[in-house]
């Protein structure tokens, strides 16, 4: 059964970590992530690799969500406070109601990642990409067509931030995930582990439709407008997404989605491992 802590102080230091979040988002701190929402916390609470730590609700929503808190460990206390309460620890109307803080697992090297994926594997490679919603949705994107990790550059945001969390609907702690070391170069990296790298740009000579790729294979993706640098698109296998006269590129997130459609259509699917309750 839940352990439910009532808390009626906003200065409680007892909920000190939930206060002012968006200001204060735990990513970065102690291997700590805020997950906001039913969606992002029933998917934590089934995580194998990440785990709650506490959570903050809206004493409304108790009893909708008993049903989620029932198999709750009884070490993870449930904070209960009214809503004008919740609305000043974290500092601005929060409509969902609920707010859970996790531990994250700790972080793997890519090598050790790539090692391990099998022999059909697709991994996604976001290199630059500084945008919480199109880091989310990459790893909705990864998700959806059985994409075996997404890879991250050290420029990319965390994906543990709070919005990336939120718009990748909890996928974030399901797709294993690693990030390249500052003087990592990810094309080598990948294709030391026998990746056939593909890389997207809406200029290049081959077009995706064509493209077919047997093996183990990385697309890799570029930030929206400059897109990935020169000696990036020389050194790997270039495809395009042919547009409409006048548009010149898409969101990341849907041309990872466009991407990754295509590969699963034109090879057998990859399976992401399970999340099932420890």
């Amino acid at each position: 059964m839940p352990r439910l802590v009532p808390v009626d102080d906003p200065l409680d230091p007892r909920i000190a970590e939930y206060r002012d979040v968006r200001e204060r988002d735990l990513v970065g701190r102690r291997g700590l992530f805020v997950a906001e929402g039913e969606v992002v916390l029933t998917v934590l609470l089934r995580s194998a690799r990440h785990r709650p730590i506490s959570l903050l609700v809206d004493e409304r929503r108790l009893d909708g969500l008993a049903p989620l808190l029932a198999d709750l460990d009884d070490t993870v206390p449930v904070h209960v406070v009214a809503r004008p309460v919740l609305d000043a620890i974290v500092g601005f109307p929060l409509h969902r109601g609920l707010l859970a803080i996790g531990r994250r697992e700790a972080p793997r090297p890519v090598g050790d990642l790539l090692a391990e994926a099998p022999a059909d594997a697709v991994v996604v490679v976001a290199l630059g990409i500084a945008n919480h919603d199109n880091v989310g949705g990459l790893f909705r994107n990864a998700a959806a067509f059985g994409a075996s990790a997404v890879l991250l550059d050290a420029p990319c945001c965390d994906p543990f931030y709070r919005k990336a969390l939120r718009v990748s609907v909890g996928h974030v702690l399901t797709v294993p995930s690693a990030r390249f070391g500052v003087d990592e170069d990810p094309v080598a990296v990948l294709e030391a582990h026998g990746f056939t790298v593909l890389s997207l740009s809406p200029r290049a000579p081959e077009r995706l439709v064509d493209a077919r790729v047997e093996g183990r294979v990385a697309v890799l993706l570029g930030t929206e407008g400059p897109g990935l640098p020169a000696d990036v698109l020389a050194r790997t296998r270039a495809v395009g997404i042919p547009m409409a006269p006048g548009v010149d590129s898409l969101n990341v997130a849907t041309t990872a989605a466009v991407v990754l459609h295509h590969l699963s259509a034109t090879r057998p699917p990859t399976e992401v491992p399970p999340t099932g309750p420890r």
